[in-house]
């Protein structure tokens, strides 16, 4: 992988990117409130569940589709997977989060070389949602599939920890080892993410999906989801 394309994994993987992840728990502010979730320990464990059972079978394995999809300019292919994401959230927050965070990423790639006009034309008129507008913009580069996958996964467990340190609450320390042991265990993920096929991709997470719909009413919240 040359420096640019390993420096571009690292800016799209930064909880800095401008996209609105930090605003969002995916649930996990829900499950505190609901008393599943209340300390370092079942945060950790929450959180590694989620990236095995949700995560990987998911995003991810879209993730590992669609960046295949937009090298190879395979345009039906990536309105199929789109319309998939689409169709597999679960709740109004969850569909919220990734249209947001879709449009916003693609906002991004209109002021960058990393993808052309033509592509930035087709996702807009997608009603993009997060993964395929992450996967333009990491299949623009010369990074390997599984490389794309680790940032994308790594991104995302750099912001569930943040989450779970304001919500909980936890102390920074305590942050840092939750982020170790998903650091340890998002290659495994990964790794399935890559085998799956359209027929056994997934997203049936059925807590996540009432947990979410609990969050819509939650009387106190610090996250959009």
């Amino acid at each position: 992988m040359s420096d640019t394309s390993l420096l571009q994994l690292i800016w799209l993987a930064s909880p800095a990117l401008p996209i609105g992840g930090f605003s969002y728990s995916e649930c996990l502010e829900s499950s505190v409130d609901a008393g599943y979730v209340a300390t370092e320990s079942e945060a950790s464990e929450w959180l590694a569940d989620q990236l095995q059972l949700s995560l990987a079978r998911s995003e991810l394995a879209v993730l590992a589709q669609a960046i295949p999809a937009w090298r190879a300019q395979d345009h039906d292919r990536i309105a199929e997977l789109n319309a998939w994401v689409l169709h597999t959230r679960e709740s109004a927050e969850l569909r919220a989060q990734t249209e947001q965070m879709g449009r916003s990423l693609l906002e991004w790639l209109r002021n960058h070389t990393t993808a052309s006009a033509e592509q930035i034309q087709i996702l807009a008129a997608l009603q993009p949602t997060y993964p395929l507008a992450f996967a333009l913009a990491a299949g623009s580069t010369t990074a390997p599939l599984r490389d794309c996958l680790l940032a994308f996964a790594f991104g995302w467990a750099e912001n569930m920890m943040q989450a779970a340190v304001k919500a909980v609450p936890l102390g920074q320390s305590a942050g840092q080892r939750i982020l170790s042991r998903l650091a340890a265990e998002i290659p495994g993920a990964v790794d399935h993410a890559l085998s799956l096929t359209d027929e056994t991709r997934q997203a049936f997470s059925p807590m996540l999906a009432i947990l979410s719909a609990q969050h819509e009413v939650q009387y106190s919240r610090l996250f959009r989801s």
